[in-house]
């Protein structure tokens, strides 16, 4: 590093360079905590673009199923919005495609996805437990 300062400057620069477009090339976050204030404050609407299956298994309240193989069908509905709207997946990942996708200003991701919400300690809605068969005495239990 001391004997090349120009060479360490350049790779500073690059890795700047690298995160920033990586931010905006995935969307804007927000946070977990951010997003009721959103709801409360501005009618945020929420899609989540989980596959129907993993979106009954528990969700935010609220949020609207449009899964993201349907989603290209449905971009002039999500567009027509005129209130912000948040996309939630499983990690924010996908959700970083989808903000793209829609490419409106007021499009946010959930930060960490339904994981980042859950680790936050926030609840998730709709999820069911549903007791099926009995093997060796013991119940098992499988989410619906």
């Amino acid at each position: 590093m001391g004997n090349h300062p120009f060479l360490f400057g350049t790779l500073a620069v690059l890795i700047f360079l690298f995160f920033t477009v990586e931010n905006k090339r995935s969307g804007k976050k927000i946070s977990p905590n951010t997003l009721g204030t959103l709801v409360n404050s501005q009618n945020a609407q929420i899609i989540d673009i989980r596959a129907k299956k993993k979106f009954e298994t528990g969700y935010i309240q609220g949020s609207r199923n449009i899964p993201f193989t349907q989603l290209k069908d449905r971009l002039e509905e999500i567009r027509a919005i005129e209130a912000p709207v948040v996309v939630v997946c499983d990690m924010g990942i996908q959700a970083g495609a989808a903000v793209q996708m829609i490419g409106k200003p007021n499009v946010f991701r959930l930060d960490g996805g339904i994981g980042g919400w859950q680790a936050a300690g926030m609840p998730l809605v709709g999820g069911t437990v549903k007791k099926s068969k009995t093997v060796d005495g013991k119940a098992k239990v499988k989410a619906k």
